[in-house]
């Protein structure tokens, strides 16, 4: 069966899904600048952070899984912006995707599936940071609707460099 003709399924991540999402997250933290994380994870080390993010509330994890194969594709996150109280109705987004899986739209439904998850939350806002350079994370911010604020110039290090984070915004 062809790649481009899998059929997918986006659900909230579980416990199951810790060793696939931790082995996902990790190709992007030693392959590239997406996240600013330098040293790989162990499936342990990345419970606390899945554990933040329950089936209901405005904290979540969205999963995008193969029907036919069960294999994790992509996940987004709302996330805390900030741990003071008043940023309560602020979320940090973020999505994942397979680096095989890309370009295939997978990113698009797992942020519909997010953002319908948030409709019904208190959540004002929601941020996404993008290391740049990210066209391909830009064009996805910008088609759900989110506006580019501004940038931190130089503001992580990694691979003997520095990076820039432009930041994006939407109204929830």
């Amino acid at each position: 069966m062809s790649p481009a003709r899998t059929e997918v399924q986006v659900r909230a991540g579980v416990e199951a899904d810790l060793d696939a999402l931790t082995d996902l997250y990790n190709h992007y933290v030693r392959e590239t600048a997406i996240t600013f994380d330098i040293e790989a994870f162990t499936a342990e080390e990345r419970r606390p952070w899945l554990l933040s993010h329950p089936e209901d509330g405005p904290h979540r994890l969205m999963v995008a899984e193969a029907t036919d194969s069960q294999e994790i594709l992509g996940y987004a996150t709302s996330s805390p912006y900030r741990p003071k109280a008043a940023y309560s109705t602020s979320v940090e987004v973020t999505v994942y995707v397979a680096p095989h899986a890309g370009r295939r739209g997978i990113g698009t439904l797992l942020y519909k599936a997010l953002f319908e998850a948030l409709s019904g939350e208190d959540v004002h806002r929601a941020y996404a940071g993008i290391a740049q350079p990210n066209e391909g994370s830009v064009g996805l911010h910008e088609r759900f609707g989110f506006r580019y604020v501004g940038t931190y110039r130089e503001v992580g290090r990694k691979f003997g460099r520095y990076w820039d984070v432009a930041w994006y915004e939407k109204e929830l």
